[in-house]
């Protein structure tokens, strides 16, 4: 049996000291480290929601016990309705898109030199607020075609396959042989072969001319054929010129197009030249010149994205050019942790790259994918700014999401009630999503 002084002898280990900080006990330091921290947190976060929630079941002045009269609201008001039929509509495609998105991103540039700078060219609108991207679309979404950047390219695009018309807003004049017929023009007399036709027009601003047309000259008589000129009867300048005869300063409707017409059958058509005469063959003989609507079409001037039935998609559009650089960054991440030789074993056993992609990589990626489509989850629940700003007065109800209600209620319509109860519902359609991401943060940690 060990004496005392065998336990003192030299080599023996000693007593464990209690170790006592200066100040008191560990616990009461770490108190008071987390006390100003704790301290922000009530004030700042524990308060404000005790606050809203209790706020919500009051009338407008705050005196009166409202009971659940303002959460009857979120599903009778039409704009909370609406507010939430939007938030469904984001909830469901913003996070789906921006995450596949970022995917692709992610598995393309890959094996890419350039890759890294794509990779900061995508990453980069996240450096610019929501405000600044919402000024941004604001002026891309814009109707008119010479301003927005989205109707430039949809406009380019259409013109492409369908030319627009040069002479949207000509028509006859006072005493002209043309009537209207149909949304175009045609002859109130029949014509003839060797009797040359005025077609005179007004109402087409000299910068819309075309840029091929020339000074307008009378056609010629020609023997078996139906001539005559289609040009712009109008001169500057009071009492100058002469109505029904081309003047030297008038242009000509160069390629406007003239169709000859029989018993309700086009028999002969052309277009006019730079200076607006036009040749018909002799079946033109007796029948009556028709400028048909074509020549009239209103130019096409591109979608309207901010109108009610697009502003909600143009607006999660804007979004997911901000957000779908994160979730790029974040795959990337978990793709670099992927064992190479999984992919490289799959390949080996004949599979082609889609093959890969979809039964090995996205598998492999889930958590990761996950975690990015929950998060955007609870970064689009609270999308406010975007809406507020790109949205404008005459479609933001169509666009109204609930961030936005909130604010409208609680400062436009003067309903602390409303707006508080939304407030609280808001908070409770976070809460799941976000108990699901630290579930599974917390997951992936005790692997």
């Amino acid at each position: 049996m060990a004496t005392p002084a065998a336990a003192g002898a030299p080599g023996a280990p000693a007593p464990p000291r209690s170790r006592k900080s200066v100040t008191g006990t560990r616990r009461t330091v770490a108190a008071l480290f987390l006390l100003p921290a704790l301290v922000l947190l009530g004030a700042l976060v524990v308060y404000p929601i005790g606050y809203s929630v209790v706020r919500s079941f009051y009338d407008q002045s705050g005196d009166g016990f409202a009971g659940v009269d303002n959460y009857k609201a979120l599903f009778t008001d039409e704009g909370i309705r609406t507010a939430l039929k939007n938030n469904v509509i984001w909830v469901v495609f913003a996070p789906t898109i921006a995450t596949a998105l970022g995917l692709i991103f992610a598995v393309l540039t890959e094996r890419v030199r350039w890759g890294t700078a794509f990779k900061l060219v995508v990453f980069m609108p996240m450096a610019i607020s929501m405000l600044a991207a919402g000024i941004i679309f604001r002026l891309v979404y814009d109707q008119d075609p010479d301003k927005g950047v989205a109707n430039a390219v949809w406009v380019g695009v259409h013109d492409t396959f369908a030319e627009s018309s040069a002479f949207p807003k000509a028509h006859p004049g006072r005493d002209s042989p043309l009537r209207p017929q149909d949304g175009g023009f045609i002859t109130k007399a029949p014509v003839h072969t060797g009797v040359p036709v005025a077609l005179p027009l007004v109402g087409v601003a000299p910068d819309q001319m075309p840029g091929s047309a020339e000074k307008a000259v009378k056609a010629r008589p020609e023997q078996g054929e139906v001539t005559g000129t289609a040009w712009q009867d109008f001169t500057r300048g009071k009492g100058v010129g002469t109505l029904g005869a081309p003047d030297p300063s008038e242009p000509g409707y160069a390629g406007m197009k003239i169709e000859a017409v029989k018993d309700g059958k086009v028999v002969a058509s052309t277009k006019a030249a730079d200076d607006g005469t036009f040749t018909l063959p002799a079946e033109a003989d007796g029948a009556r010149l028709r400028l048909p609507a074509s020549n009239f079409k209103e130019a096409y001037n591109g979608l309207d994205w901010l109108g009610p039935s697009l502003v909600t998609p143009a607006i999660i559009g804007s979004y997911i050019w901000m957000w779908a650089g994160f979730a790029m960054v974040l795959i990337a991440a978990g793709l670099a942790g992927i064992p190479r030789e999984l992919l490289e074993a799959a390949r080996v056993d004949g599979a082609n790259e889609w093959q890969v992609f979809r039964r090995v990589t996205v598998p492999l990626l889930a958590p990761v994918l996950a975690v990015v489509a929950v998060t955007l989850m609870i970064n689009v629940l609270k999308v406010f700014d975007l809406v507020f700003i790109i949205a404008p007065g005459s479609s933001q109800d169509d666009a109204n999401v609930l961030a936005l209600e909130l604010y409208r209620k609680g400062f436009s319509e003067d309903q602390p009630g409303i707006a508080s109860a939304i407030a609280v519902f808001l908070l409770l359609l976070v809460i799941p999503v976000m108990w699901f991401n630290v579930r599974r943060l917390r997951r992936e940690v005790r692997r």
